[in-house]
This record gives structure tokens, sequence and C-alpha cells, in this order.
């Protein structure tokens, strides 16, 4: 039953999914770091009424997986995320990955080609940005102090430019109070601080089938549309600008992202 938290043992730590269940092709959908798998709330739905079996997993160190792991990077998410297709004994599916995440659904896809049919990438960061000294010293003093739970919180609100969904406030409440959990936001610290270079240096690799999905005033991006058009021409991807949306168009401007991702998944099958 969807909404019911399930668990997976795995060697450090165990974690979270739920499972809306059925004989459908799977499809798993990773949330990206300081967020949880209700992330994916609004596409579930239709993945799952147009026949899909749609698994949910919070990503180490947030949610109700375990906080404390050595290793936090998006190739051990992408272990993560192969771990649970082997556990549920799903013989392929596609991944979803948002933010940090796109580079653990590439890397699932990468060490089980024949697993993973094709990747979503939502909002994806899989190279190190060029942050300004002004930018680094921000961070540094954001995640200083007692705030740090605030300025998170802030930051993550202002991802969402063009419009909010309607339950945004209580998704805000609960991410602010899994963060003050023991552990979480030492976890988001570091996997803020590691570098993507091994992922970068992958893609040119990636030969699967790919639909890249950005929001033009993604904050996270000095130039959303480069950032995509780069990352497309890379990947050899199919690419879907939602114009106004941030770095969470599945979240923000589901109405819009929802069809197209239908679309790719079912040729996939087809």
């Amino acid at each position: 039953m969807a909404g019911l938290t399930k668990f997976l043992e795995i060697d450090g730590g165990r974690i979270a999914y739920d499972d809306t269940g059925g004989n459908g092709s799977v499809v798993l959908a990773i949330p990206g770091m300081g967020d949880l798998r209700s992330e994916y709330r609004a596409l579930r739905p239709v993945l799952q009424r147009a026949g899909y079996r749609v698994l949910t997993m919070d990503v180490r160190g947030f949610g109700e997986t375990s906080a404390h792991w050595t290793d936090y990077s998006a190739h051990a998410v992408g272990r993560d995320a192969l771990a649970l297709l082997t556990h549920l004994d799903a013989a392929s599916a596609v991944i979803l990955g948002n933010s940090f995440a796109a580079g653990a659904a590439l890397w699932a896809a990468h060490d089980a080609p024949t697993r993973v049919s094709g990747v979503v990438l939502l909002g994806p960061i899989v190279r190190d940005p060029k942050a300004s000294a002004v930018v680094k010293l921000a961070l540094a003093i954001g995640f200083a102090g007692p705030w740090r739970v605030w300025f998170w919180t802030t930051y993550w609100n202002s991802l969402f430019p063009s419009c909010k969904p309607t339950d945004h406030d209580q998704v805000k409440a609960a991410i602010a109070q899994n963060l003050k959990e023991a552990g979480r936001m030492k976890a988001l610290r570091t996997m803020m601080s590691l570098s993507k270079a091994d992922t970068a240096s992958l893609l040119p690799q990636s030969k699967g089938p790919a639909l890249i999905v950005m929001g033009s005033k993604d904050p996270d991006f000095a130039d959303p549309r480069a950032e995509a058009n780069w990352l497309g021409e890379t990947l050899r991807a199919q690419i879907l600008m939602i114009e106004g949306a941030g770095h969470y168009p599945h979240a923000e401007r589901p109405d819009d992202v929802a069809p197209r991702i239908l679309s790719f998944i079912d040729g996939l099958r087809g």
C-alpha cells in the first residue's frame, strides 16, 4: 500500500521507501539532498494511474532513511537504488532523480545498464558549480550557527519561483523537523561539500535513454537553459524546459511535466 514506509537493510544502514505495488513496470523516484520522498507526491498518482508501479525512496541522511553513513555520494545513492530494485526483484526500471540525485540515477544506469531502462533528470546538478567567494561565504555563515535549519528551508523555499504547491508550507515544516534530528544536518553539510567530478567524468560514457527537465528560472544555475542544452548534448538526451519554474519543476508544475515524463517512459516500453 502506498504511503506506508518500508525499509531495506543494507550494509551501513537502512533505506526507507514506499511502493504503490502492482504488476506494472517500475518507476523509482529519488529526491534531492535535504528533501523527502514526498517530493514526488504530485507525480506518483499520475504514474500509478497510468499503470506503473512507483517506488519513492529517502536518500542517505534524510527522511526516514538512516542519518549516519560513511559515504553520501551520488554513486552510493545509485547503489542504494539498485539494491532496492534487486530486493524487490524488479527486472528493469526507469529512475527519476532530482538535483544531486540525477547523478545517482546516472550511476545506477552505468552500473546496471540492463536493469535501468532510462533516466529522467529533474533540475540535474551533475558537475561542480562555479561558486563566487560571496556565495561560499554566505554558505559558510548560513550553516555555521543554530539558524542553519532556517537557512536551508529559506533557501529551499526560494527554489519555487512561479507557484508553490497547496501543501508547500506543510512540506517545508516536515523538512525542517527532519533536519533537526540527530545527524541529518551533518549529512546535508557533508553532501553539499562533495565534489561531483566523478559524476561529471561519467557523462560521456552514459548511453541509455534520458530526459532532462529543467525550470527556466532554476536559481541553482546561472543559465538553466544553457545547462540543459550542455547536458542534453553530452547525454544525447531529450530536453523539456518549463518556463518560469525553478529547481522542482515536477512539484511546481506537475501538469506540464507529468505528460512528458509519461510519454518518455511509454516510449521506452514501446
